[in-house]
């Protein structure tokens, strides 16, 4: 039996990368997806994907930093599929890059109100849906940039993303006996457009390579299958838990 059988779950970057790599492997497990993204050419080209494939997904194209964009989705949700069990807070932004003393105001409150404030939003509305249901997984996005290391010119994201640990941290303490299962996955390099954005020529790409255990970077739909991990019952006693998917880049010293 697939293991997602007559869930229903929000999934936010759904557009691309890791965000429709999960999307894809939710839906081929048997969860109903409503997908969630700024472009909404390519979330309505993954919702006629899914469903050629079998599967149901519907797309809301907004912003995750309004509110009531938010609150939109779990409607949709709702009326749609009938409820909620999986939120799946993924969208995210690298935001404008530098030393910190560079960064401008707007720049700062870019990145955090993309990253942060968007993941609180989500789980704002997701978790009483969740609650409706008797219980459900909340999932965000974080990243080891700000945890276990500190890559030069990243201040903004770094504090956005750790900062996402430390929210994640304080829901699974709030909603643990609701049956609510709050964590995050922290990945390492992926070859998505924000991690070619980030290392953007040859060379950087080989050094963000070498700096992994494994000696190379993730494709999305290795960090999906973390993500369905912890969606699913496997991981049941699991909650309040920055999971690290990074290839060893945060013990690697070689």
């Amino acid at each position: 039996m697939p293991v997602l059988e007559n869930k229903v779950a929000i999934v936010t970057g759904a557009s691309s990368g890791v965000g429709a790599a999960t999307a894809r492997l939710f839906a081929s497990e048997g969860c109903a997806v409503v997908l969630a993204a700024r472009r909404k050419d390519e979330l309505e080209e993954l919702a006629a994907e899914i469903s050629h494939n079998g599967g149901q997904a519907v797309a809301l194209a907004g912003d995750v930093r309004e509110e009531a964009y938010a609150e939109a989705l779990v409607d949709l949700a709702k009326n749609r599929f009938g409820g909620l069990d999986i939120g799946f807070n993924n969208a995210g932004t690298l935001g404008p890059m530098g030393p910190a003393a560079s960064l401008s105001l707007d720049d700062w409150n870019m990145a955090l109100s993309t990253n942060l404030t968007g993941a609180f939003l989500g789980a704002k509305y997701q978790v009483p849906a969740m609650e409706e249901r008797g219980g459900g997984s909340l999932i965000f996005t974080s990243t080891i940039v700000g945890h276990t290391v500190g890559f030069p010119g990243m201040a903004a994201y770094a504090a956005s993303k750790a900062g996402m640990v430390g929210l994640m941290k304080v829901l699974a303490a709030d909603h643990g006996q609701q049956a609510i299962r709050v964590n995050a996955i922290l990945p390492g390099g992926i070859d998505t457009p924000m991690g070619r954005e980030a290392a953007d020529t040859p060379e950087a790409l080989s050094f963000v390579e070498g700096l992994h255990a494994m000696k190379r970077i993730s494709s999305p739909e290795e960090i999906a299958r973390s993500v369905l991990y912890l969606a699913s019952d496997a991981s049941s006693f699991t909650t309040g838990t920055a999971m690290l998917v990074d290839g060893g880049v945060s013990i690697n010293r070689t």
